[in-house]
């Protein structure tokens, strides 16, 4: 199993230097449109250019940062939501609270998640990184109530009530143990947030409903659609560059999801 977190460590991190030298590796400015449009792919411009002169390679490169930066948001607000009304609503389980908490992550389950995405980003005029805080935002009930279910069995365990028996308290063992244990199942919640992150930035944005201006996959791919480009050849330098690093890296995501969740569940690695 470990060898599936390295591959996916690996592409990950091609992601990540991608995005963090992007200005630096991109060949061209990707708001200049001084070059022709629908050139194809050259020396010059490694993706050719599209309809408007822009240099494709430069903008597959500047929407990266853009795509990793909504998934890490999105996925660190839903963690951090749903692992503190799941580790509140476990360590007080079968109380008042717990009961509210529950209730609250019922309805929010109910509902459905990307409908409502798309109404409340359609409703909601912000930054560039709104879609990010409502993703996170509605993203937490699934996590909370696993991450509810692991501590009360953590809690359980007769490790924890020797513990216990000792004298340790509530705070302690939330401080010490919980987040230890914890760990595996959380990293994993992590990860498929993020994925359901980046899927989801680039699914509204190829909707129309991202930020218009902000250089993004889903924009690419929103432009491609809006101005024809399956009428003439530039789609295959045009729609299928960001769709490919979009699957890759979604594939990444995968593998280093499956590698925390086997952590997390060892009878996966039996199955």
């Amino acid at each position: 199993m470990k060898r599936y977190l390295i591959i996916g460590c690996a592409i990950f991190a091609v992601y990540v230097i991608a995005a963090i030298f992007a200005p630096a590796l991109a060949p061209f400015d990707p708001m200049s449109d001084r070059a022709a449009p629908h050139l194809p792919p050259s020396r010059t411009h490694l993706l050719g250019t599209n309809d408007i002169g822009r240099d494709i390679f430069s903008e597959l490169l500047i929407g990266t940062r853009r795509s990793l930066i909504i998934g890490f948001l999105a996925a660190g607000i839903a963690l951090t939501a749903g692992a503190a009304v799941g580790i509140i609503s476990g360590v007080l389980h079968g109380s008042v609270i717990d009961g509210i908490l529950r209730a609250v992550s019922s309805f929010f389950m109910t509902v459905p998640f990307f409908p409502l995405v798309i109404v409340l980003s359609a409703l909601v005029v912000g930054g560039a990184y709104t879609p990010a805080v409502i993703l996170g935002l509605l993203g937490w009930p699934e996590t909370s109530r696993l991450l509810r279910a692991q501590t009360i069995s953590l809690l359980s365990q007769q490790y924890i009530q020797d513990i216990r028996a000792m004298g340790a308290s509530r705070g302690y063992l939330l401080m010490r143990h919980v987040p230890r244990e914890l760990f595996p199942l959380a990293s994993a919640r992590f990860i498929l947030a993020f994925r359901a992150g980046v899927l989801a930035e680039s699914t509204l944005s190829f909707l129309g409903l991202g930020a218009p201006t902000a250089l993004s996959w889903g924009n690419m791919l929103y432009f491609a659609q809006a101005r024809h480009a399956f009428l003439t050849g530039a789609w295959r330098w045009w729609v299928l560059p960001p769709g490919f690093v979009l699957a890759v890296l979604v594939f990444a995501l995968f593998l280093m999801g499956y590698y925390f969740e086997e952590a997390a569940n060892p009878r996966l690695e039996a199955s």
